[in-house]
């Protein structure tokens, strides 16, 4: 088992270097790079992407009538989504200290940067800032809440979840009481390793 889980993880690690060579690729590809948390384009790129920009009074016509009359449910969100990016802050502000858990850093997992292509118009751009607001900000509430979970009750449901946060994989089965009373204090001080964990403070 733990073989097999070794494995899995090494492939992990192998995906991941690919996927950043390939990120590497693309930056050359479209001329820009990254630096300081900074995406900045060469001056042929930015011009390129202002020739295929797409102006917003085409954009509102192009776009079909129920989209226009459904937005404003989506950008209603933004309270309950602001609200829940607080409280979860506060939240682990106060209790993984006490915990001894490493904080989750909220700007790994919330990336607003796609404003700066030049090639959008300004709805396309609000969208764009909206959208890796509220999907960064679920990325990053899902670590503080796998945090929590592996500190507080580190064991594997019944059934095959489809999708779930890092540390999950190092959870204990379900079912296995032996282990869960001989392990659990063991869990705890694994949760305040971090280990499995990304984007630690």
């Amino acid at each position: 088992m733990n073989d097999t889980v070794e494995k899995l993880r090494e492939n992990w690690r192998n995906l991941q270097a690919q996927l950043e060579q390939e990120a590497a690729q693309a930056r050359e590809r479209f001329r820009y790079s990254y630096q300081n948390g900074k995406v900045i384009f060469e001056d042929e790129a930015r011009k390129r992407g202002r020739e295929l920009k797409v102006r917003w009074s085409v954009f509102l016509r192009r776009a079909r009538p129920w989209e226009i009359v459904t937005a404003p449910f989506i950008y209603a969100l933004i309270i309950p989504f602001s609200m829940l990016d607080v409280f979860v802050t506060i939240y682990q502000a106060v209790c993984f200290p006490v915990y001894g858990i490493p904080k989750v850093d909220r700007k790994t997992h919330i990336a607003v940067d796609r404003q700066t292509l030049s090639y959008l118009n300004i709805m396309q751009k609000l969208n764009c800032v909206y959208c890796g607001y509220c999907n960064g900000l679920l990325a990053y509430v899902r670590e503080v809440a796998g945090r929590t979970e592996y500190y507080w009750c580190p064991i594997k449901h019944a059934r095959h979840l489809p999708d779930r946060h890092e540390q999950y994989q190092h959870f204990l089965e379900y079912g296995d009481g032996e282990s869960w009373d001989e392990k659990f204090i063991a869990m705890k001080d694994k949760a305040r390793a971090c280990e499995g964990c990304d984007g630690c403070h």
